[in-house]
């Protein structure tokens, strides 16, 4: 067996996670929230394949770029991270990889959203594949079958390769129905679909112009244009759009004649419902599995998530409780998979709260709204040692930042101020502003925001440290931003009525 030759990682970071509402949500899926201690997923799955190589590659969405910069960070591990303009599912996400890569490059492609505790165990098993990715195949890794799950594919397991450790992929199963679930288990031979590959990049390829060679193309075309900031990769938006939306298993797998099959042994879960986290805490006496703050009396059967206030169950049987700060779940655990046509639901409604978090993760830090009304909005900003904010201006509203923690520098017009611990200090409507935090601890402010509108996307950039600045014209079509500024690239343009920008600066009221 060949346990020398380099394993390249690459960490599919898509998905939204859905069925884990309202903790995990479009703005901030499963794979960043803190769901295990105070790791989130993508952390936990960084460290994981850090013990086969720490320069891994990962692949996410624009809109993520930042959350998975912070993960890989935090992880101790380096590499770039190649950003897709729009989702285009995990066919087009590995082409990409793989064309981006070197040809002999052993790409190792994991998603980003599994909890695999035995990280030895892990390593090993990935490394009993290596011989068979090198001869050409294309590797998969199955789990051994703990119970008759309706919940995952299923791989069929044929005769043993010459290599000892993997097996001839006869067949990929669908997610079965419970009585062909049974059958399967019964039969013996069939393990779990991990949906984790080995191959050379050239063998990818290969089977990619094969089977799915418009993916390909498009997916060529986006990388032949790709653009680079720092560690980022950007894949050109125009050809990715073009590319159609398929797994690789619908693209390739299920096609191409040369796949390998090693099985993991461990523990494995794709955290994929509120049950399957349930599962990963321990049971007390009656069943009940508690997180956080949670209690239960007179009880049995009964998840609890609580990280943020007490949460008492009180009677329950066979219920999941999930209590996050602008929603809660209360959900028999016999719906667990159908948590995503609450979310559907609340989005018909148009209910904010089912993509949306109350508190917003920047790349400088984090806020939290706290209150809003008809004309004011109050927020708690959280702002990184060494982190800025863009250098901005908002048409039609004014701010007042209250340091709680730390010291700002704060910039107004021009004029520069420190601002400690319990000082305020105050932004007119239309002033070019920005806050820092110059210190070595966490900043922390209150902003109060007042004015006829308070949206996130009245924010006109004019410099910005983490390349959020784009020349593109203001809300309603009403302005043309200067080739200095530009508004929120992250946000969603609203038609509203223009202010003009009052031209002289303001005094700086300082308490």
């Amino acid at each position: 067996m060949n346990n020398t030759h380099t394993i390249h990682p690459v960490v599919l970071c898509g998905g939204s996670g859905t069925r884990l509402w309202p903790l995990s949500r479009k703005t901030l899926p499963k794979q960043f929230a803190p769901l295990i201690g105070d790791k989130s997923l993508l952390q936990l799955t960084l460290e994981r394949l850090g013990s086969l190589n720490k320069n891994i590659t990962c692949i996410a969405s624009e809109e993520h770029r930042f959350l998975v910069r912070e993960a890989v960070d935090k992880a101790g591990a380096t590499g770039r991270q190649i950003l897709e303009p729009v989702a285009r599912n995990t066919a087009a996400a590995m082409a990409a990889a793989a064309l981006l890569a070197g040809e002999d490059d052993l790409l190792l492609f994991a998603p980003a959203d599994h909890h695999i505790p035995d990280t030895a165990l892990f390593a090993q098993t990935i490394r009993s594949g290596v011989e068979a990715a090198l001869a050409g195949q294309i590797v998969t890794f199955g789990v051994s079958p703990t119970f008759a799950s309706t919940a995952y594919g299923y791989i069929e397991a044929g005769a043993p390769s010459d290599d000892g450790h993997s097996r001839a992929v006869v067949r990929f199963v669908e997610k079965p129905t419970a009585d062909v679930a049974e059958l399967l288990i019964l039969h013996g031979g069939y393990c779990w679909n991990a949906g984790i590959f080995l191959a050379k990049a050239s063998v990818l390829i290969a089977a990619l112009r094969a089977h799915a060679p418009d993916i390909l193309e498009a997916c060529e075309r986006a990388t032949a244009a790709v653009s680079c900031d720092g560690s980022f990769d950007r894949l050109d938006r125009e050809a990715f759009e073009s590319c159609r939306s398929d797994s690789i298993d619908y693209a390739v797998l299920e096609k191409h004649p040369d796949i390998a099959v090693v099985k993991f042994n461990g523990n494995w879960s794709d955290v994929g419902s509120w049950n399957a986290v349930a599962a990963l805490h321990p049971a007390d006496s009656t069943g009940n599995r508690l997180s956080g703050r949670a209690s239960t009396l007179r009880s049995k059967n009964t998840f609890i998530h609580a990280p943020y206030r007490p949460v008492v169950a009180l009677g329950t049987d066979n219920l999941i409780i999930v209590d996050t700060p602008d929603a809660v779940l209360v959900a028999s655990a016999d719906c667990a998979q159908q948590v995503g046509d609450v979310v559907r639901m609340l989005t018909q409604d148009g209910k904010a709260e089912a993509t949306e978090h109350r508190r917003v993760v920047r790349p400088w830090g984090a806020y939290d709204r706290l209150d809003f009304g008809d004309r004011f909005q109050v927020k708690r900003l959280t702002v990184k040692p060494g982190g800025k904010l863009s250098l901005q201006m908002h048409h039609h509203r004014a701010e007042h930042w209250i340091v709680v923690q730390g010291t700002a520098k704060a910039t107004c017009d021009g004029q520069v101020t420190l601002v400690r611990e319990n000082e305020s200090i105050y932004l007119p409507l239309g002033a070019i502003h920005r806050l820092e935090n110059p210190g070595k601890t966490m900043l922390e402010v209150i902003e109060v925001q007042t004015g006829g509108y308070l949206g996130e996307d009245d924010i006109v950039r004019f410099d910005d440290t983490y390349g959020r600045c784009a020349a593109i014209r203001t809300r309603g079509d009403t302005e043309v931003v200067p080739l200095t500024a530009a508004v929120d690239a992250d946000a969603v343009p609203v038609a509203v009525a223009e202010t003009p920008r009052p031209t002289a600066a303001r005094p700086i009221a300082i308490t």
